[in-house]
């Protein structure tokens, strides 16, 4: 992430992806932004499998092409929106933990940072974190859950995500150094925050916490009595 001031003095905030991601930086450009924009509001409005780029174009009255000299295919593009929110999301956390010494009191504000990263950022005027952040709810899986994965792990498509996983394990190491499975801790704790949200609001059955009136403080106690209950103890492995 790079940060600059405007002209009137407001913080712009830039995010640092990967290449690989795009055929030209959307962030480079007025267009680009209106398709990272306009992609965000259109594939909450009707889901990604009926999204498409022509749909696309004509919300930001554009033209295909124009869209596709920016993303090879609305995969690449959802990856894109992905890695975007998380590395909003790592900066969160590193903001939220600056100065603290407690580990597990970084750990807690890391779990908040997990929860409350959707809310909106006015400084980055063409992404409504918000919005965003159902559609990490509702897609993110299909981000990474493909055929394809190996081959775009090789070309570093999800580094963002291994590079936040490895933030929040590197805390839960600093409460507990013998701790055998940080990373996988780690890990949960993103999955739970998307997967409990969701079974709250679709299928709740499957999950004991509530989401009314975009109130998420049961989900972020949920993530902090199983990372505190996991990580607080000394870790025993049984031997065969």
């Amino acid at each position: 992430m790079k940060w600059s001031l405007d002209n009137v003095g407001g913080i712009k905030i830039q995010m640092k992806l990967n290449e690989k991601l795009y055929l030209r930086d959307p962030q480079a450009t007025k267009l680009g932004k209106r398709i990272i924009q306009h992609s965000i509001l259109l594939i909450d409005e009707i889901g990604l499998e009926d999204f498409t780029f022509k749909k696309l174009a004509e919300r930001i009255q554009s033209t295909e092409a124009s869209i596709y000299r920016y993303f090879e295919n609305k995969h690449v593009l959802l990856v894109y929106l992905l890695c975007w929110y998380w590395e909003w999301m790592k900066y969160q956390i590193d903001y939220n933990v600056m100065n603290i010494d407690d580990p597990r009191e970084k750990l807690r504000r890391a779990i908040s940072s997990i929860v409350h990263t959707s809310v909106r950022n006015t400084s980055i005027d063409f992404v409504d974190e918000d919005v965003l952040h159902r559609i990490v709810v509702a897609e993110s899986t299909k981000g990474y859950h493909t055929k394809q994965v190996d081959a775009e792990n090789k070309d570093g498509f999800f580094l963002t995500y291994k590079s936040l996983a490895k933030k929040i394990a590197d805390i839960i190491l600093e409460i507990n150094p013998e701790h055998p499975y940080p990373r996988a801790v780690a890990s949960t704790l993103l999955e739970m925050a998307n997967n409990h949200i969701y079974f709250a609001l679709h299928l709740p059955s499957l999950t004991d916490i509530q989401v009314k009136n975009e109130d998420l403080s049961e989900v972020e106690g949920l993530l902090e009595y199983f990372a505190f209950s996991l990580v607080n103890e000394p870790s025993s492995v049984i031997d065969d």
